[in-house]
């Protein structure tokens, strides 16, 4: 085999691990890049070895960070930033400085670095860095990048990302005299200042121009050559300036984030950004040796739990200083505990310059790497780490948010619109009632938009919509309607059962985040279920067919059916297995509970329409378990109950102990129904 075609070998082999150990983490219901990094490990140096051209495999790994922050600039965006900049510019500094000042203390009084400081300021950076890559990639598998705690760890991760080119610009004066370290830190400091204004002249007077010169060859080829080109000049100009290729990446991200073209920018970016990004970390897993984790397996741990609790002691308190609730900051504190892959760029670049010796650079290599490893495993068991605190009464009180931190003085007192969340689309429908002198209310717990409803003379409520006392607060037992836009399909979900805890009469629509989850919220009592995705097909077919001769009158009337069975034409079809699993685990926080009707019940032989279970009791039923083992997930109302079955519900405790009356005869259903 000639040489020149070992590169292509090893790259394929890269890619078919990259492919088989994410293919296995899949079937395992594991995140798939921990398939990517065991798969490098695998296939590396300390492997199998099986990877020859190691170095030019590594240099084109740096793609992937660089196209993945990339990504992360034109996605998150100078607007989205300005949302979290307090706890992003703030936070994210003292959190970078307090954890080198903390380093270096620790180590000055162990005497770990002898009488050298600048060494624990080296590791200081190192811990300070979190995981860009794996953090941005767990949120955007959960769906969780547009939540309050997603917002705070981009916007610290953001901040963290930027401060890297400062550091890798003065690490090499670490090892100097102070006035070197200082005349480091200034033309750092300079170069940055330089660079920032460069950007915003080419953001605003030579990046668009640019992208509409390409736009209008309308060739893709075209488009993605000078879009890549932008992306990789900008990160090689940083990268000769000092500032690092990750840096000048992000930055190329948000120059064009605010252009027009911005989305079909990351439409073609994103197959290069993730086929690079499962490079970038086999790469990560070839630099692991499995052996020297294993003969130092105890201290490495000791590290790891050391750095998870370090960081988290840090990292929780300051997003609680900056208003935050304290679940918010309890996630964000575990989201950001491991150390970065950044890090190990410093790590390379200190044992350059003699900073730390190999076996302290392997130490930290492979507690990087077990940190990055536990990082989705940790982020997966937060939900249920808070299901089990909140189930204790003594620690619920702390992570329930439950007060209005803030609300106007003027909130309207009756028939008024309650809008939970003030997103793009809360803003657009608060704008559309107000055209029509509706009074409304709206519920947020972002700092920056309470800001921009108070600047705009719109009642609000500051708090957590799923709190039972900010939903009192917003007079949701005396509103008319209520629109709820939030993010996060978990708050969706509570939010809209305990606004009907209030209120069981209460008007709801609610905007479906994922079309699996609009029987769910139709079974919780919506009035109505918005999926924009299917709303916007709709709309368009509207268009089409009216445009093609047929009748408006019976277009109209096939899409109001099509919206009154719930997107059922438009739904991808689930088999009864996939309904029931998922149905379990988004009930999950919704305080389920199996009953079994009794066999003398009232209820034995009504429909589920005649019973009215939720207005009577306030339950929730979400299935239907027969005496013959069928099960009936999100029964209708001609359900009949009949001998034997099992009820799934949801509830207060409150609420099922009225069920329970209820179904056993305690409390008469004809009274109830006349009250």
């Amino acid at each position: 085999m000639q040489e020149d075609f070992r590169l292509i070998v090893d790259l394929v082999l890269v890619f078919a691990v990259a492919a088989c150990g994410g293919l296995l983490a899949a079937l395992l219901k594991q995140p798939v890049l921990l398939g990517y990094i065991i798969g490098g490990m695998v296939v590396g140096p300390s492997g199998l070895r099986l990877i020859k051209e190691l170095v030019q495999v590594e240099t084109l790994a740096q793609f992937g960070v660089a196209f993945l922050l990339f990504a992360l600039g034109v996605e998150f965006s100078l607007t989205e930033l300005k949302k979290v900049k307090a706890i992003a510019l703030g936070g994210g500094t003292l959190q970078i400085i307090l954890t080198i000042l903390i380093t270096v203390l620790v180590c000055g009084v162990t005497g770990a670095w002898g009488t050298l400081p600048a060494k624990g300021v080296f590791l200081g950076s190192i811990l300070s860095l979190s995981s860009t890559a794996v953090v941005l990639k767990c949120l955007m598998e959960r769906n969780e990048t547009e939540t309050p705690h997603g917002q705070v760890m981009l916007g610290i991760l953001v901040v963290q990302d930027l401060a890297l080119g400062f550091m890798l610009a003065v690490l090499p004066a670490l090892h100097q005299p102070g006035e070197a370290i200082g005349v480091a830190v200034v033309m750092a400091l300079v170069k940055i200042g330089l660079f920032a204004a460069g950007a915003v002249v080419a953001g605003i007077w030579l990046i668009p121009p640019l992208l509409r010169l390409l736009a209008s060859t309308e060739s893709k080829e075209l488009f993605l050559l000078g879009v890549v080109t932008i992306c990789l000049g900008i990160a090689l100009l940083t990268e000769y300036l000092g500032l690092s290729i990750e840096m000048g990446a992000f930055v190329a991200g948000l120059m064009i984030s605010e252009v027009e073209y911005a989305d079909e920018t990351l439409t073609i970016v994103e197959p290069l950004r993730d086929i690079f990004a499962s490079l970038f970390f086999v790469v990560i897993g070839m630099l692991i040796d499995p052996v020297f984790l294993w003969q130092n397996l105890e201290l490495i741990l000791g590290l790891v739990a050391l750095v998870f609790v370090g960081k988290f002691l840090i990292i929780t308190p300051l997003v609680k200083l900056f208003r935050y609730p304290l679940k918010t900051a309890l996630i964000v504190g575990l989201g950001l505990a491991q150390i970065g892959e950044f890090s190990f760029v410093l790590a390379s670049e200190g044992q350059a310059l003699g900073l730390v010796s190999r076996r302290i650079y392997l130490l930290i290599l492979g507690t990087t790497a077990v940190t990055l490893m536990l990082t989705p495993f940790v982020l997966r068991l937060v939900p249920f780490l808070f299901d089990f605190a909140e189930s204790m009464p003594w620690l619920k009180p702390y992570l329930v948010d439950d007060q209005a931190h803030d609300f106007s003085e003027d909130l309207p007192q009756k028939n008024h619109i309650v809008v939970c969340g003030y997103g793009r689309l809360g803003k657009n429908l608060v704008k559309l009632l107000q055209q029509y002198q509706l009074p409304v209310v709206v519920i947020d717990q972002s700092e920056s938009r309470i800001q921009q409803l108070r600047d705009a003379g719109i009642p609000y409520v500051y708090g957590n919509a799923v709190s039972l006392h900010v939903l009192e607060t917003a007079g949701v037992s005396h509103a008319q309607g209520m629109a709820i836009t939030l993010p996060d399909p978990a708050s969706i979900r509570l939010c809209l059962k305990r606004s009907l805890e209030v209120c069981p009469e209460l008007d709801t629509v609610v905007r479906a985040t994922q079309d699996k989850n609009i029987e769910l919220l139709y079974q919780l009592g919506a009035k109505e279920v918005v999926q924009p995705e299917f709303e916007a097909s709709l709309e368009m077919a509207t268009h089409l067919l009216i445009g093609v001769g047929l009748l408006p009158e019976m277009v109209q009337q096939k899409m109001q059916q099509i919206r009154q069975d719930h997107y059922l034409d438009l739904r991808p079809e689930s088999s009864a297995a996939e309904v029931s699993k998922y149905l379990r685990k988004v009930t999950r926080d919704l305080n389920r509970r199996w009953y079994d009707l009794p066999a003398d019940s009232p209820l034995i032989g009504m429909s589920l329409e005649e019973v009215n279970m939720r207005y009577l009791t306030g339950v929730s039923l979400m299935a239907i378990r027969r005496a013959d083992g069928e099960e009936i997930d999100y029964p209708h109302n001609q359900t009949i109950l009949l001998l034997g079955d099992r009820l799934l519900v949801v509830g207060s405790a409150e609420e099922l102990t009225a069920l329970v009356e209820f179904a056993e005869g305690k409390i008469n259903i004809s009274d109830e129904i006349e009250k």
